[in-house]
């Protein structure tokens, strides 16, 4: 689930085991125990399509952002009245692909902010493609395959 990062997780089939008989990784995924049973639930608030997304939604993340990336999508998600965040310069290199995605852009530094000596802070803002990005990922929608 998009914004559940609760441990220990569970491998829970998107159709249930009864019906398939298989663990095939197309059929697993990784859920807390919560959202596992609330998944599971006969009257589930969780439809089997939407399962489905979030994990092709996962699969896009993964394969095309980075850690820092991913860590950045998810302060949007847990934020979604924020639309900047303050990080450490020089990072553009481990924010190439938000940036690049334009999902995610540099804004100018209002002044020499040093964190720590040498070590300048830099904002970052996500754009308007970034909310509905964000978004989408958080309403088990097509996120594409960018």
């Amino acid at each position: 689930m998009p914004t559940c990062r609760q441990v220990p997780i569970e491998l829970a089939h998107i159709v249930p085991w009864s019906v398939v008989n298989n663990h095939s990784f197309d059929n697993l995924i990784a859920l807390c125990p919560t959202c596992h049973a609330r998944y599971d639930a006969p009257k589930s608030p969780i439809d089997r399509q939407a399962m489905k997304q979030y994990k092709a939604n996962l699969s896009v993340i993964n394969q095309r952002y980075g850690d820092l990336e991913r860590r950045v999508l998810l302060h949007f998600a847990d934020r979604p009245d924020e639309d900047t965040i303050n990080l450490l310069g020089n990072l553009e290199i481990l924010l190439m692909y938000l940036i690049q995605d334009a999902l995610l852009e540099p804004l100018p530094r209002k002044s020499a902010m040093f964190v720590t000596p040498g070590m300048l802070e830099q904002p970052y803002r996500l754009t308007a493609e970034g909310r509905v990005f964000v978004q989408r990922w958080l309403a088990a929608e097509p996120l594409g395959s960018s």
